[in-house]
């Protein structure tokens, strides 16, 4: 069969929903990509370490926010959707993706050992015909100049002849009410035009938004990176604006309210003690590593990086101001931080910059309790933390001060008010209260 046979056989496979679709990691970015494959028609595996993960989908139960409990069920029952351990699923794949994660090691370097494993154990099973998309965010050549490779290599097959390879960028939002897996616009970008035109094809036979061809996976792979560096910026002006404006007696807040009147050329982003989540605290590390490959020091987006960082420690910082208005060092404290998730109405801890507060004032000697209607525990640095039962007026008035962290909907915010000692709102929650008296923002 030759190149051009075995591209429009996979087209067609695409086209009449034959093609076997098999998903490497079940996470916040696989799973979701996995039923929408398998609600769209295809036959879809997904394979994960984590046997808990794999058992959970094999018995419908879903464990994602984003993924909608009954069409889970369905899939499952339908035969359209199971999940494994084993590897060797890939055999019958048509289309592999690669959504497993990238993190940062201790020295923040890319952690690329996930994608790298998962290549190699690709490559021992991947079958002439078929097409791979790594979708994990990395650095730009990490398709090209490490998947490509390890590919070849293991399979003995031929990119571009035997075999296609591209690079989609996940863009998944955790809680966004709006935007999901089925509606968000997908870039592609494949090794070779035609590798880019498969990729393309079999997403554009799922999803609902558009997909934007680019031309290669370098691109794809670089957009990404803009796309949360942007943010990171951004949102690292909007915190040292609060800590001038602070300074200066200002809100913050208003002046953002007021900036954003106007109807062009600003766009408005808001402080907070600090940043979380798979993307934004990570994705401008890779960036800023790569770049010094070709011997130069991305300046703006390291320092970004840094006011960032620094957050949690300004927020503790502000809080024992705050406690010293009213005698009281923060050694021996009562502390009740609300929120502990990386964003409002979700149970994700990612990098929570709460994690990082709660840790800060405890080196300071305070006692910290938290509520977080989401998360019931979680273990950080190896101590496990539980949340309060219930938001009770008596852990409200037990508390010297109460912090938010995490600006979630369902919490009744003049309850806490009228109950509170005194409120440090880092994510002006409490806008709506119109009792302000014992309510300080960031």
């Amino acid at each position: 069969m030759g190149k051009e046979e075995i591209k429009d056989n996979l087209l067609q496979k695409i086209k009449d929903k034959t093609a076997q679709v098999a998903v490497i990691g079940l996470g916040y970015v696989g799973l979701p990509l996995a039923v929408e494959k398998a609600k769209a028609g295809y036959k879809t595996v997904g394979f994960d370490v984590q046997e808990s993960k794999v058992k959970m989908v094999n018995e419908g139960h879903n464990y994602i926010g984003d993924v909608v409990d009954t069409e889970l069920t369905d899939l499952v029952n339908k035969g359209l959707l199971s999940a494994t351990t084993d590897f060797s699923i890939v055999k019958d794949a048509d289309f592999i993706a690669i959504c497993v994660p990238t993190p940062l090691d201790e020295y923040q370097q890319p952690d690329i050992s996930y994608v790298k494993n998962s290549a190699i154990n690709i490559s021992k099973y991947l079958k002439k015909g078929s097409i791979v998309v790594l979708e994990s965010t990395t650095y730009p050549g990490t398709t090209e100049e490490l998947l490509l490779p390890i590919l070849e290599e293991g399979s003995g097959l031929k990119c571009g002849e035997d075999f296609f390879l591209a690079y989609s960028p996940e863009r998944v939002d955790p809680g966004n009410k709006l935007y999901k897996t089925k509606n968000t616009p997908k870039v592609v970008g494949g090794v070779g035009e035609d590798s880019t035109e498969i990729a393309a094809a079999m997403y554009s036979s799922v999803l609902e938004g558009c997909v934007h061809k680019v031309s290669s996976p370098k691109v794809a792979e670089m957009e990404k990176l803009l796309e949360n560096t942007y943010r990171n910026i951004n949102i690292a002006l909007a915190n040292e604006m609060t800590i001038i404006c602070e300074k200066m007696g200002i809100s913050v807040w208003e002046v953002i309210d007021a900036a954003k009147t106007k109807p062009y050329g600003f766009q408005a982003f808001y402080p907070g003690p600090g940043i979380g989540g798979h993307c934004i605290p990570l994705d401008p590390y890779y960036l800023a590593w790569k770049a010094r490959e070709f011997d130069y020091h991305t300046k703006l987006i390291e320092t970004s990086g840094i006011i960032n960082d620094s957050m949690p420690d300004y927020v503790v910082e502000r809080a024992s101001k705050i406690l010293n208005r009213f005698k009281k060092p923060l050694n021996g404290s009562n502390i009740l931080i609300l929120g502990v998730a990386y964003k409002q109405d979700i149970d994700d801890i990612r990098q929570s910059p709460a994690l990082k507060v709660i840790e800060g004032f405890e080196k300071k000697g305070s006692v910290v309790n938290y509520y977080d209607p989401y998360v019931a525990s979680y273990d950080y640095k190896g101590k496990k933390r539980t949340s309060v039962e219930k938001l009770s007026k008596q852990e409200l008035q037990n508390a010297d001060l109460v912090v938010i962290t995490t600006a979630h909907t369902n919490i009744d915010y003049d309850f806490v008010q009228s109950n509170s000692k005194f409120i440090f709102d880092t994510k002006n929650a409490m806008k709506d209260v119109l009792k302000r008296e014992n309510i300080e923002l960031l």
